[in-house]
């Protein structure tokens, strides 16, 4: 199983998604923001990154961007879950290197299906 790290702002929404994932074996990672995911993934390895866009400190679409910098992270699959539905706020994840994108609410079938195919 992989090695996952969730970044949301939201305590109720990091522990939904780590529980649904823990439940089929991943290993999880919390963040609360994109600062903190950033430090958290400059010192360790992780297979996948599940971030939000709207944060404090640091969005999720400017920590795509910053970590797609970061060595090891430059094909690194990075699931994008938001309740931001519109076109260009998913062409600016887009551009900045999202691999993909649910819009918040989802149901944990659509999460673990989509993890499923981009974990290969």
């Amino acid at each position: 199983m992989a090695k996952i790290l969730i970044v949301d702002d939201s305590v109720s929404m990091r522990q939904m998604v780590t529980f649904t994932l823990e439940g089929v074996g991943h290993e999880v990672d919390q963040a609360e923001d994109g600062v903190q995911a950033l430090d958290m993934a400059k010192g360790q390895q992780y297979e996948m990154v599940l971030t939000d866009v709207n944060m404090p400190n640091m969005d999720g679409i400017e920590m795509t961007r910053q970590m797609r910098q970061v060595d090891g992270y430059q094909f690194l699959p990075i699931l994008t879950l938001t309740t931001e539905a519109s076109d260009d706020k998913k062409m600016a994840g887009r551009d900045a290197g999202a691999t993909g994108w649910i819009v918040k609410p989802f149901s944990p079938d659509k999460l673990l299906a989509t993890v499923n195919k981009l974990l290969g």
